[in-house]
């Protein structure tokens, strides 16, 4: 597994790379220093995963973000951030990306969630997903006007959706994966695999981080 470390502050980018490096089966092919140096080091070396920061001078990581699924869908990005990104992160994750990962976890859930979107997983942590529902409903509610590429889609499309379907959803924009879904709703994981599909297929969705998202702005 071939990965990318991106962070403007050198100590930072090096520690992980480090930590990365260490570990069997991940190679560190190099690092950047924003969003601009990221997306030539991946159309050079195209590395299976990036872990990608958002604030950084000089193109951030949100849109270094949408350049790299724009131009290699086939790379993960797994976003690096502080607690006090929130709207970066709604804005980040809308850009197709596969998760986020906070600055200061230990690195042992670093490197796991590294694995998780590598084997195409999303890592949407419960606590953090929290804080952006409440978030996104304080930004709606100071900017009523404020429109999003996915905050334009109609709500009736939820309509094309099952009851179930909806539960399927509302609890995957709660962060939850398909064996907490499983348990929750005491279905098989075959079975709630198989509505993620069918409701990411239904509502025209890239993947289920952005149902996680549209859950998020629609049935919060």
């Amino acid at each position: 597994m071939k990965v990318l470390v991106v962070d403007d502050q050198r100590i930072m980018r090096e520690g992980l790379a480090t930590i990365i490096g260490l570990e069997p089966g991940m190679e560190v092919v190099g690092t950047a220093m924003d969003g601009q140096d990221a997306y030539a080091k991946v159309s050079e070396w195209r590395p299976d995963v990036v872990l990608m920061d958002i604030r950084m001078p000089g193109m951030d990581g949100i849109e270094g973000s949408a350049l790299i699924r724009k131009h290699f869908p086939e790379t993960k990005v797994l976003i690096l951030t502080t607690f006090d990104d929130s709207e970066l992160i709604i804005k980040v994750l809308e850009n197709g990306v596969h998760g986020y990962l906070l600055k200061d976890m230990p690195s042992e859930a670093i490197i796991g969630a590294i694995r998780t979107v590598y084997n195409g997983g999303t890592v949407l942590q419960h606590d953090i997903t929290s804080m952006l529902i409440k978030e996104f409903v304080k930004i709606t509610e100071l900017n009523p006007e404020k429109s999003h590429p996915l905050g334009a889609q109609e709500p009736a499309e939820l309509k094309q959706l099952t009851e179930r379907e909806k539960e399927v959803l509302a609890l995957l924009g709660q962060g939850l994966n398909n064996k907490e879904i499983a348990g929750s709703l005491f279905l098989t994981e075959g079975t709630v695999k198989n509505h993620v599909s069918n409701v990411i297929a239904k509502l025209g969705l890239r993947d289920r981080t952005q149902a996680a998202i549209y859950a998020v702005r629609h049935l919060s």
